[in-house]
């Protein structure tokens, strides 16, 4: 008896990557709130000051040190 499983050499394979340039790309509408969150912390007003300092000197490489 025969199944009716697909041919194997159709089926999508699942072993492609997500390219680098998507994993690292940021929206242009980042905020300081989003900041907090890649750092791990919860969002205080202290951490919000912290995220928007370093926003203002850094900019959008802040999170380049963040995130992996």
């Amino acid at each position: 008896m025969s199944t009716s499983q697909p041919d194997a050499s159709r089926r999508p394979s699942d072993d492609r990557a997500t390219p680098d340039e998507l994993l690292h790309e940021l929206p242009a509408d980042t905020t300081p709130e989003d900041l907090v969150l890649a750092s791990g912390r919860d969002i205080t007003p202290r951490t919000l000051a912290w995220a928007e300092r370093k926003l203002a000197s850094e900019g959008r490489a802040a999170f380049d040190k963040l995130l992996p």
